[in-house]
């Protein structure tokens, strides 16, 4: 019963950080929206920034379960790579997009902030490692350097296109980054 608490208060959380922004959501909306008391949420965890790492790392693993799924059921080669923009479109058509939570987070606390911020890094070196098995698995490199400057390019292009279309409500960012992502592969 425990841990189904904490899953919720960290889905609720996720929910309201996600579609409000990280300071514009309080711990009160939290708690009220959990139907939880605040001796329950501060059982769970100590600080709002602790709640804040909880949100980060349900977010990144939904995410990167959900990717690798889409990529791994696309034909192999060229088309895995470039599945990651296809996701970010049907990601985008989703009436809950609201662009990058990672980004959003960092936008909104201090720089002194390691917690947080190492948690993002860690998130985004994960998200580069899953691009570089893609690449290794589907595009024949022979050189590792190239190799690795391909996956930073490819990585990129692809959270420019979700920060852009974030911007413009539109999509063009996304087929745009993925045309120029396929030129590169």
């Amino acid at each position: 019963m425990k841990t189904d608490i904490k899953a919720e208060i960290i889905s609720t959380a996720s929910h309201l950080f996600y579609k409000n922004g990280y300071n514009t959501t309080g711990i009160n909306e939290i708690i009220d929206t959990a139907g939880i008391a605040k001796a329950t949420l501060y059982n769970h965890f100590k600080s709002k920034d602790d709640l804040c790492v909880s949100y980060l790392r349900h977010m990144n693993s939904r995410f990167l379960k959900s990717i690798e799924a889409y990529c791994a059921a696309m034909p192999k080669g060229k088309a895995q790579v470039l599945a990651i923009f296809d996701f970010l479109q049907d990601f985008f058509l989703d009436k809950e997009f609201n662009g990058c939570w990672c980004i959003k987070t960092i936008a909104e606390i201090p720089k002194d902030n390691k917690e947080i911020r190492n948690e993002i890094q860690s998130q985004k070196q994960q998200f580069i490692q899953f691009i570089s098995e893609l690449v290794d698995k589907n595009l024949k490199i022979k050189s590792s350097k190239v190799s690795e400057t391909k996956v930073r390019q490819i990585y990129l292009l692809y959270e420019s296109a979700v920060g852009e279309s974030h911007l413009h409500q539109e999509e063009w960012p996304i087929s745009e980054a993925k045309n120029i992502c396929s030129k590169l592969i």
